[in-house]
């Protein structure tokens, strides 16, 4: 299982966010071996996150070898022909190393922010999503066409962000290119559940992110039932990411609590290579 982190959120004391913070974030974790580099995207919400392709764009100047992730962007939000271009420019930007993770959104305050149709997210990520492959392609849409340079041509791989019981799952197996779960949000039944059915539909690529890490304190057994997290002992970390592994994930996503060198260095020693 390839081990991932979330791209710093804070500077590293704590305070908002500086111009640097991400690039160093981003280098500190390739060089501790981090695997893979993924942003956030919230509007509106009442808290500042950078724009998750602005970011990854960011952390692949530095970077050379570690793949960059969005967890997840939520497509309803934007017009997809606008999203595609820039979508096209970050996977140029990235050198083939982006992964366009996808999603309809759960936030409702979000679509309040930019007057977008929450009821209809779930049609809105079905319709952006089409339009974008195809002018990927190199298509023509409703007279839109973007030319993609040859090294962007055809897109990043997309991935979906769905809940274990949702028909997205689906799609994530059959149509795209893999599922992603969140474990703030997921409990281990539900990702048993869920790891289940997309390899039985032929799933193969699947992604647990936004796993909160604290490890100051011992905790006792994981709850099936409960938000699945990394918040107890080193020790217990390791036996928690050797589950999702067992499982069939192929890659766990850690948001920690600081992002030095020392902190990505323990994080990193929990996952044999």
């Amino acid at each position: 299982m390839r081990l991932g982190v979330v791209l710093p959120v804070a500077s590293p004391g704590g305070g908002a966010l500086q111009a640097g913070d991400l690039a160093e974030g981003a280098r500190q974790a390739e060089a501790a071996g981090i695997e893979s580099l993924w942003a956030f995207d919230a509007i509106g919400r009442g808290f500042a996150l950078p724009d998750p392709l602005v970011a990854l764009s960011v952390a692949a100047t530095v970077t050379t070898s570690v793949e960059l992730g969005t967890g997840v962007l939520q497509v309803p939000l934007r017009h997809p022909v606008e999203l595609a271009h820039r979508v096209l420019t970050a996977h140029l930007v990235c050198g083939g190393r982006l992964l366009l993770g996808v999603g309809a959104g759960s936030t409702e305050a979000d679509f309040r922010a930019v007057g977008a149709d929450f009821a209809g997210r779930f049609r809105a990520l079905d319709h952006g999503l089409s339009v974008m492959r195809r002018l990927w392609a190199g298509e023509t849409v409703d007279g839109a066409c973007l030319t993609p340079w040859p090294a962007a041509t055809g897109g990043p791989p997309v991935l979906v962000g769905s809940w274990a019981g949702g028909r997205w799952i689906e799609r994530a197996a059959t149509d795209l290119d893999g599922w992603i779960a969140s474990g703030a949000k997921t409990s281990l039944g539900a990702l048993r559940s869920g790891i289940a059915r997309f390899r039985d539909l032929g799933g193969t690529r699947a992604v647990v992110t936004n796993l909160e890490v604290d490890l100051r304190e011992e905790a006792g057994p994981v709850d099936e039932s409960a938000p699945f997290t990394l918040r107890c002992s080193p020790a217990q970390a390791a036996d928690r990411l050797a589950t999702l592994a067992s499982l069939g994930f192929d890659d766990a996503v850690l948001f920690p609590r600081h992002h030095s060198p020392e902190a990505l260095q323990a994080l990193r020693s929990l996952l044999p290579r």
